[in-house]
């Protein structure tokens, strides 16, 4: 019997990437003989975070689009040439049974290649507000997999299947796992505990809010996970050591989220569709600071699908510095704590990537 191959398309940044990799993997739950193929852009974070989850990629001289007429507006044109010319070989090398797209610079030639060929398509959309690239390609596929109410305002009504976003396994079940992870950050599981988190690369109107403010969490007696992200950990490298003392941890990565949920009380995050998915999951009060500066503003739309439903508290990164007073007061209402924690989980799609690989497997058999 033939093996059933897919090419998973797209990337640039995490909110891409591991929802990718999150369907790969089931897929290969379901189907151990699966053929999986990546393809995102080269220099991109999918070139190094695919191969270490264990699946080839194969990389395309795509790059952006910029609006302001310059050199690189030519050069776009040029890479969009070549990465389509690529994407044409690698989808006639492999032969795929199903191609997806998960958004990102790459899967627009990847798709656009395959549904020229008649190859069964889905794009995966992560937001609320969807992007150019899936917006641009839901005309042509077979499927889109989308993860918010009202996504008929971009695509055909027809084709959506509301499937949520797929989201890191370890953190399906975090009940139990107060006390190893009060042992792992090296906290108390009985104090009050704060987590904030802005992205792999850091959120500087977030780090600043805290950074400024540090000295409140020690005054009320309130421990904090605080993760800097890369390009801010240089700041506050030497205060590390000073402050663990004080019940407050300072990191640049936190590589086990699931122990950074399980000891929150109340979560400080970026706005971004993989994130949400998961703070769905988790189920404790929120306070989103979306970031203004991605595409059509969307971590604000998003975060707002949550703020009209009384799901989460905002604040708008200029007035981030109001974080740690906001922290303070949530804590005084049990309340809103409690409301803000149940109406989050409505949200909340513990199945998606199961429900998005048995849309791949019926696009398959066709």
């Amino acid at each position: 019997m033939k093996k059933m191959k897919v090419i998973i398309s797209g990337g640039g940044t995490g909110g891409h990437i591991f929802p990718a990799v999150s369907i790969a993997n089931e897929l290969k739950r379901q189907q151990p003989d699966v053929e999986i193929l990546f393809v995102g852009a080269e220099g991109k974070m999918e070139m190094e975070k695919v191969p270490s989850a264990g699946y080839k990629i194969e990389g395309l001289p795509i790059r952006g689009f910029q609006r302001k007429l310059s050199i690189k507006t030519i050069t776009f044109f040029y890479n969009l040439l070549k990465s389509m010319m690529k994407a044409r070989r690698i989808v006639n090398s492999f032969n795929p049974d199903v191609a997806v797209g998960v958004g990102g610079y790459a899967s627009g030639p990847t798709l656009r290649v395959a549904t020229k060929k008649g190859i069964p398509s889905l794009v995966q959309e992560q937001n609320s507000y969807a992007g150019v690239t899936n917006r641009i390609l839901g005309s042509k596929v077979q499927k889109i997999c989308v993860a918010y109410e009202g996504m008929e305002t971009y695509f055909p009504a027809e084709k959506i299947v509301y499937t949520g976003n797929p989201v890191r396994q370890d953190i399906l079940d975090l009940s139990g796992k107060d006390a190893d992870a009060a042992i792992h950050f090296g906290l108390d599981a009985t104090k009050p505990t704060i987590l904030v988190i802005g992205g792999s690369l850091g959120a500087r109107a977030i780090n600043e809010a805290i950074f400024y403010h540090l000295e409140d969490f020690t005054y009320n007696n309130v421990q904090l996970i605080w993760q800097t992200g890369k390009s801010y950990f240089p700041k506050v490298k030497d205060k590390v050591d000073f402050y663990r003392k004080k019940g407050i941890v300072i990191t640049e990565f936190i590589k086990r989220m699931d122990y950074a949920y399980a000891l929150a009380n109340i979560i400080v995050s970026r706005a971004g569709a993989g994130t949400i998915s998961e703070l769905a999951l988790v189920g404790k009060p929120v306070i989103l600071v979306p970031s203004p500066y991605v595409a059509e503003d969307h971590q604000t739309k998003n975060a707002m699908a949550l703020v009209n439903k009384k799901a989460a508290v905002l604040i708008k990164e200029q007035d981030a510095d109001l974080i740690s007073k906001e922290i303070f007061q949530l804590f005084k209402d049990v309340d809103l704590m409690k409301s803000l924690g149940d109406n989050i989980k409505q949200f909340a799609r513990p199945d998606a990537a199961k429900n998005i690989v048995a849309e791949i497997l019926k696009l398959a058999k066709r």
